[in-house]
């Protein structure tokens, strides 16, 4: 597609035009001249920005339905968004992963950071799980899926389209094929010593959480020796890190029975499925029984979903993450660890730090913070988001 093709949008008189000239990603719909022919552009279409002085800035992605009218694609104007495009973006993200990562289990594409707005992929061995979470990327996804599979050899590809972000872009909900066949089974992927189960098709997001993996390591440095407690555990992030580093028993604690199948296949492939016990129900009835039954550990770790996915949620979430290290301190043996992460956007890490501070205070404990973690290298951030760090993870020793 040449630039001569694009359609224009324009930078109102009062916008920023500096912060996108210094690499900010986005244009906000009160930013921009909305005219007629700009609404009339269909989601996901490609324009070239001009500033007021109608001097062209770059190819941006168009959704005048999204808050995020455009999404930077490309500063050069002239740029032809196609399978050879994608695949150099591609290419630039993949060298990063190669060199951080033994084998090929990792998050490939995190979104703006890698060039990719809107576009998240995590790779599982020789198959690849793309989410495009933008209205641009949906529309470009053969060419995308195409360069997918020259640069990295994938040779399956699944298109998770589930997910909060995909509604706020007007998009519908799918998830299929694109490349390949789905797997017969779950795919085993090694990670920290331990083996996880990740289910493509059917899981949470794409299947498993990578963003975890630097704070499952410190959690089975922790863990030798220890009586291990994983609440919200999905497929046993935490507890298989913990076996994988000498704990002496794991349990893990989740609502989903299908994903504590999961993390009980993960255990037995480890061979550790004797040391590992899984708990069914709800997070907060689960800690509220423990303590009852007496039950202590040395290492608890709490990984709750976002409680606070937007502003508007933000109190009612740190009151929910208070409440988690509030039933959580208890539990935890004179001297052990309590590891609280958070994964939501609009509480940063000082709010969370805090809520989990006085939540350990109302349980009736003190600690000491010894360990800040975030996400993984393979989650790099754009400067320009850093907000966009969405993950925390604190351990206290109580």
């Amino acid at each position: 597609m040449m630039s001569s093709s694009y359609s224009v949008v324009r930078l109102s008189p009062k916008a920023d035009a500096r912060a996108i000239r210094h690499g900010f990603p986005w244009v906000y719909s009160n930013e921009l001249v909305l005219d007629r022919r700009t609404k009339a552009l269909a989601s996901g279409a490609l324009a070239v920005l001009e500033d007021a002085e109608r001097r062209p800035m770059g190819i941006v992605a168009v959704n005048s339905a999204s808050k995020i009218t455009c999404r930077m694609l490309d500063r050069d104007p002239e740029a032809v968004i196609d399978q050879a495009w994608f695949a150099a973006r591609l290419r630039i993200a993949l060298a990063h992963r190669a060199r951080l990562f033994e084998h090929p289990f990792y998050r490939l594409v995190h979104a703006e950071a890698d060039g990719l707005p809107g576009v998240v992929i995590d790779r599982f061995g020789d198959l690849a799980v793309v989410q495009p979470n933008a209205a641009w990327a949906d529309a470009l996804l053969a060419p995308m899926v195409a360069a997918l599979a020259e640069v990295t050899g994938v040779t399956t590809v699944i298109m998770n389209g589930s997910g909060r972000a995909r509604a706020l872009e007007g998009l519908e909900e799918k998830t299929e094929v694109v490349l390949g066949a789905a797997p017969a089974a779950p795919i085993e992927v090694p990670m920290n010593g331990a083996i996880y189960m990740a289910d493509v098709m059917g899981g949470q997001k794409t299947g498993l959480f990578y963003d975890q993996r630097p704070n499952h390591a410190f959690a089975a440095r922790l863990s030798r020796g220890a009586k291990v407690l994983d609440v919200f555990s999905h497929v046993g992030g935490f507890s298989l890190a913990a076996l994988a580093g000498g704990a002496a028993s794991a349990m893990a604690v989740d609502g989903s029975a299908a994903a504590l199948e999961l993390a009980e296949a993960g255990a037995k492939a480890m061979g550790k499925g004797d040391a590992f016990t899984t708990r069914k129900g709800d997070a907060f009835d689960v800690l509220t029984a423990l303590a009852e039954e007496g039950e202590t550990f040395d290492v608890v770790i709490c990984d709750p979903p976002a409680f606070a996915p937007s502003k508007q949620s933000l109190e009612a979430g740190l009151r929910a993450y208070e409440r988690v290290a509030k039933l959580a301190a208890p539990l935890v043996r004179e001297g052990g660890y309590l590891g609280l992460c958070s994964c939501s956007h609009a509480a940063d890490l000082t709010k969370f730090r805090n809520a989990s501070a006085r939540g350990i205070g109302k349980g009736g404990r003190r600690g000491q913070i010894v360990y800040t973690g975030f996400a993984g290298a393979d989650h790099p951030l754009m400067p320009h988001l850093a907000e966009s760090g969405y993950l925390k993870a604190v351990f206290f020793r109580l």
